[in-house]
């Protein structure tokens, strides 16, 4: 079953949330880069319906406003009040102080320098709200409802125009002392491809850009990444140097916190598909030292392009329990 909607219904309906968990709505919203989203469920009769919007890169307030007006045309279209809802949990494509719920800054967004979006949203909808980094909640999000559904220990690997992660210990969020934990896309991994020069970090040498440039560098020049992923000879090299290397980083990772699952999404793994996640996860299980010598199970995520806002649901229901 890998239907969002189907999977997010089957794990409603066995409620783990206490009593607030059984009654009125949770809404997740995705204030992204690539488009607005929201999803709404219903914790009484465990539904789930999401709506979305295409949106150019605007200032915050205008931003803000239109994902509001988003969900609360989803909202209207449920027969749903503000007062119904319990919790509000959102993503938004950069790092947060998640005590005060403030956007420290969105690296593709310019303006959103300390924003105050947790106090803007409560404003709107009058509902405790709780907002985090994206790669965070879809690693909560695949945690609770997706491809890790049942693993107390995960770590979410987002592979696209970034790369990003977000690990689940316990069943919680793990944020760390200044809410970057799982960042590893900022690590440093040695010397580029030709190891000379400045250290590079895993984002420069693996993102969409870093894998086009390196397939330039072999006398590959496209902006396609479908290309890397064809018969085409430095496409395929260009791959093969990627798998090892993430296979690399995320065993370091296994030896660090001992997952039960690693989850890869975004658009590199969406588009390398199956092929792509079994061949590092073959070689993370070859990394991985004797001490640790079990097989770690590494998946494709499985929610779509609602895993943030299925995320921000995970967040605020995660809320719930304390």
């Amino acid at each position: 079953m890998t239907d969002p909607q189907l999977l997010v219904q089957e794990r409603l309906a066995r409620n783990t949330w206490g009593i607030l968990g059984s009654q009125g709505y949770v809404l997740g919203l995705d204030l992204g880069s690539y488009g607005l989203r929201a999803a709404l469920v219903d914790l009484h009769r465990h539904s789930y319906t999401s709506a979305h919007v295409e949106s150019e890169t605007q200032p915050p307030d205008q931003m803000v406003d239109s994902l509001v007006e988003l969900a609360r045309s989803l909202m209207a279209d449920q027969g749903v009040t503000a007062d119904r809802l319990v919790r509000v949990g959102v993503g938004i494509p950069g790092p947060v102080d998640i005590r005060s719920g403030t956007v420290r800054l969105i690296p593709r967004m310019s303006g959103w320098e300390n924003y105050p979006l947790q106090e803007k949203i409560e404003s709107a909808f009058d509902a405790v709200t709780l907002v985090d980094n994206d790669a965070n909640l879809i690693a909560l999000g695949e945690a609770t409802f997706g491809a890790g559904k049942g693993s107390r220990d995960l770590f979410y690997l987002h592979l696209s125009s970034g790369v990003g992660g977000g690990i689940v210990l316990d069943g919680r969020l793990y944020h760390g002392a200044t809410s970057t934990a799982g960042e590893i896309g900022h690590a440093v991994v040695g010397h580029g491809w030709s190891g000379v020069g400045r250290p590079a970090t895993l984002e420069e040498l693996v993102s969409i850009r870093g894998l086009l440039r390196r397939a330039e560098e072999l006398g590959f020049a496209t902006n396609n990444l479908h290309d890397l992923f064809s018969d085409h000879a430095v496409g395929q090299q260009v791959v093969r140097e990627a798998v090892t290397m993430l296979a690399m980083k995320l065993a370091q990772v296994v030896s660090l916190i001992d997952p039960n699952t690693v989850v890869l999404g975004g658009v590199v793994a969406r588009i390398g598909g199956e092929p792509f996640v079994q061949a590092i996860a073959a070689q993370v299980n070859q990394f991985i030292a004797p001490a640790f010598a079990r097989p770690v199970q590494i998946v494709p995520a499985t929610l779509g392009f609602d895993s943030v806002a299925i995320g921000g649901i995970a967040l605020a229901l995660e809320s719930m329990r304390d």
